[in-house]
């Protein structure tokens, strides 16, 4: 009997990470993480741990707390995702330029 080994591509479940983010929304703006620019960097390594650099609208975001622990809750109920970790960072600040056309179309911003 022979083992099967499955390799997983790295961009693949970077993908199915993105997917999963766009499901995770800011409670005060109708429009999902992932659009809204508050993602900066998704990390994943050659042991499929995956690290996330992101922001928050304000220092002073009502979410600060629970936000980045949903975040990395959901990333880690992905099989393939061995860890995740969530980095927040103010560096440089969010702003509305961040933003996807996407997202600018739907708060009536462009």
């Amino acid at each position: 009997m022979s083992e099967e080994i499955t390799t997983v591509d790295t961009g693949e479940l970077g993908e199915k990470i993105v997917k999963v983010l766009k499901t995770i929304y800011d409670p005060e703006i109708p429009v999902d993480i992932y659009e809204l620019g508050l993602i900066y960097d998704v990390l994943v390594n050659e042991d499929n741990e995956v690290r996330i650099l992101m922001t928050l609208t304000s220092p002073n975001c009502p979410v600060a707390e629970s936000l980045p622990v949903e975040v990395e809750e959901k990333i880690k109920s992905l099989d393939l995702v061995k860890d995740a970790e969530v980095e927040i960072t103010f560096d440089p600040p969010w702003t509305q330029d961040l933003m996807s056309e996407e997202a600018k179309l739907e708060l009536g911003l462009l």
